[in-house]
C-alpha cells in the first residue's frame, strides 16, 4: 500500500490540482492586472505589435488583447505544456512501477496523459468563463511527450538505472 501510494499519490494530486485549476473562471486566473503592476510592457508593443495570428479561432494580437494580455496568452499556453510535462512524468513514473517494457511504460503514459488533457478540455466546458480548446489538448500533448522522453531519458538512459529485467536476471 505505501508503494502504491508512493508512485500514484503525487499522480492523483497532481490531477487534482489540475481538475481544480479548471474549475476556476478565467475571472479568478487572469494576470492581466498583476503583469500592468509588476512590469514595464512597453517593450511588447515594440518588438511584436505587427504580430498576429489565430489560434482557436481568435485572433492573438497586441492590438486585439493589450499589451498583458498578448503576454498573459503566451503565460497560459507555456502553462499547458508544462503542467502535463510534469503529469506525464508522474505517470511514467508510476508505470515504470508496474510494467518492465519501455514500450508499455511509454505508450500508458503519453495515451493517459492525453486522455486526461482531453477530459480536462471537456471539463472546461462546463466551466463559467472558460471554454474546452482541441489547441490546447495538442499543446497538452507536446508537453507529455516531452515529459515522457524526459523521463525516459532521465531515468534509464543517462542514470544508468538498471531496467527491471536486468536486475531480475542479476538474481538469477
Amino acid at each position: 500500500m505505501k508503494k502504491l501510494l508512493l508512485y500514484w499519490g503525487p499522480v492523483l494530486i497532481w490531477m487534482g490540482l489540475i481538475f481544480y485549476s479548471s474549475a476556476q473562471p478565467y475571472s479568478e486566473q487572469d494576470i492581466r492586472p498583476l503583469l500592468h503592476d509588476a512590469v514595464s510592457l512597453e517593450w511588447v508593443s515594440t518588438y511584436f505589435s505587427d504580430l498576429a495570428f489565430y489560434y482557436a479561432g481568435e485572433e492573438v494580437s497586441i492590438h486585439k488583447l493589450s499589451e498583458a494580455g498578448y503576454i498573459e496568452f503566451f503565460i497560459r499556453k507555456g502553462t499547458h505544456v508544462i503542467v502535463y510535462l510534469i503529469l506525464a512524468v508522474l505517470l511514467y513514473r508510476a508505470f515504470r512501477n508496474l510494467f518492465e517494457k519501455h514500450a508499455s511504460i511509454i505508450s500508458l503514459s503519453l495515451l493517459t496523459t492525453c486522455l486526461y488533457a482531453v477530459s480536462d478540455e471537456i471539463h472546461q466546458g462546463f466551466t463559467v468563463q472558460r471554454s474546452p480548446h482541441m489547441e490546447d489538448v495538442a499543446l497538452d500533448s507536446v508537453g507529455a511527450i516531452i515529459g515522457v522522453f524526459l523521463a525516459h531519458y532521465m531515468l534509464y538512459k543517462k542514470s544508468g538505472l538498471p531496467t527491471k529485467r536486468q536486475l531480475r536476471n542479476e538474481r538469477n
